[in-house]
């Protein structure tokens, strides 16, 4: 039986719903990958992206946080490597972005690239670390960390399958395709900027 009331996970899956919906490296990627490989390219990394996130809720479950305030450098080690490989993504769309389209079956794109970029990020334990404390109580049952981290994975899933769904619609390609090199140029700065604020902000 659950300790935690269906009232408490909407107000989860509210708050959750409004932080994915402020653009982040995934948001960026998943839509630059539908753009340019289609739906079913986009959905495989989306799903990726998705459970990547989740990680970090079940993470936040298990006591991550703890160990960040036991030692703090784990935490600004994470955020300097995860830092460094969001550069490292933005850099490389940037320096492609006059290259003609790959093939979807051989693009870099896929469920494990979509994992590595949202695990790259630190910043979500700590959302989730703080979200949970606020909604839930500190006492969790096995069986209330599983629903929650349930609820966490079906809400990321959601999202990232509606987004490419969305931008894998076939207007939204063919302007992509007019302007393929700008968008890859914008989308490649936007997430090396992400990265570099992750590292300076440590």
């Amino acid at each position: 039986m659950l300790n935690i009331t269906p009232d408490q996970l909407a107000l989860f899956v509210a708050t959750l719903a409004a932080a994915i919906l402020s653009p982040g490296p995934g948001v960026i990627a998943v839509s630059q990958g539908a753009f340019a490989l289609g739906r079913r390219a986009a959905l495989s990394y989306g799903w990726g992206l998705a459970v990547g996130a989740s990680f970090w809720c079940l993470f936040a479950l298990l006591g991550l946080t703890a160990l960040f305030r036991i030692a703090p450098w784990t935490l600004v080690a994470m955020k300097i490597m995860g830092g460094a490989y969001l550069i490292h993504i933005g850099v490389k769309m940037w320096r492609h972005a006059a290259d003609p389209l790959p093939d979807a079956a051989s693009a870099a794109m896929g469920f494990a690239g979509g994992v590595a970029l949202n695990m790259s990020n630190p910043k979500p334990a700590l959302f989730y670390s703080a979200v949970l404390l606020s909604i839930f109580p500190a006492m969790l049952a096995p069986m209330d960390k599983g629903a929650i981290y349930l609820t966490a994975l079906s809400v990321e899933l959601f999202f990232y399958t509606a987004l490419a769904l969305l931008m894998a619609l076939p207007v939204l390609r063919r302007r992509y395709h007019a302007a393929k090199f700008w968008i890859d140029r914008g989308a490649g700065l936007a997430i090396a900027a992400l990265g570099l604020s992750l590292i300076l902000r440590h």
